[in-house]
């Protein structure tokens, strides 16, 4: 059951990784959904069989599909969306914010749902180690933690071997980008993770941000819109949005927020094609 749901998982990340890095550059509209479609259905039965082997050769072909789909040379501001988990992941709770990005011409950047698995099991090892919980816990968080590695390997390899994408920022450096802003102590909600994931998106040349918290969810104000001011002093020409989502939220003002957002990630991108075309 376990390696069932590592693979769910897995594949759920890559396709999120190349969907969403595609779509707004497709030459056909329509195109990447379309293959994601296809490829959903085609790997099904892998997740049934619990194959590994299997996993790593679809991996390597999704890749490539996705890698050699049309796409147009234009230039797009690339914004992180982070927040607590289940506003970040769902449509429903988010409003659909990627969809949103994308019409206001946008490429989202989400990051990975297990980078959270990996924070929630490194918990363990922490409070083994500084608050005294129990040796088996760590050891079996531990363990965990390797397995996951290992699984991402064929992935990370399969997107650094592309033209288009990236490969998998390594679970270390997401908490060593943590510890100048939170202590690892932290654990309440997303904790230390949350601005591990807007330091990962820095670094990696996502200056734009979006910080989506519910309304009523104190920890996620403290780890998420609270660090923002520390993440703008150390990282010069961030553009980080705190938005809060809520039922009773107003669609109108958050579409508001990210307009703003938006039109400042716009002039960077304008200003800086200007300087390379000089």
């Amino acid at each position: 059951m376990i390696k069932r749901a590592s693979i769910a998982f897995l594949y759920g990340d890559l396709f999120e990784r190349l969907v969403y890095h595609t779509r707004p550059y497709e030459v056909e509209k329509g195109a990447t959904n379309a293959l994601y479609a296809d490829w959903l259905d085609r790997v099904r039965p892998n997740v049934e069989n619990e194959s590994f082997k299997e996993f790593k050769r679809n991996v390597h072909a999704i890749v490539h599909d996705f890698d050699t789909l049309p796409v147009r040379d234009v230039v797009k501001p690339k914004v992180g969306v982070v927040g607590e988990v289940l506003v970040k992941y769902s449509p429903i709770a988010n409003n659909d914010i990627v969809g949103t990005l994308e019409k206001e011409g946008a490429e989202a950047v989400v990051p990975d749902i297990v980078g959270f698995m990996n924070y929630s099991l490194y918990n363990q090892v922490y409070r083994h180690q500084h608050l005294g919980a129990k040796k088996s816990s760590q050891l079996f968080a531990a363990v965990l933690l390797k397995l996951i590695r290992q699984a991402e390997k064929p992935m990370d390899a399969a997107l650094r071997a592309s033209k288009h994408f990236n490969g998998i920022t390594p679970w270390d450096e997401v908490m060593a980008g943590a510890k100048p802003v939170l202590s690892l102590g932290n654990m309440t909600g997303e904790g230390w993770f949350l601005p591990g994931e807007m330091v990962e998106l820095l670094r990696s040349g996502v200056n734009n941000i979006v910080c989506m918290q519910p309304f009523g969810c104190l920890p996620n104000h403290i780890v998420g819109k609270g660090m923002l001011k520390e993440l703008r002093r150390e990282y010069k020409g961030a553009n980080l949005m705190p938005i809060d989502y809520d039922p009773g939220a107003s669609v109108v003002n958050q579409l508001n927020w990210i307009r703003l957002m938006m039109a400042t990630a716009k002039k960077k991108v304008a200003a800086k094609e200007a300087v390379t075309s000089e």
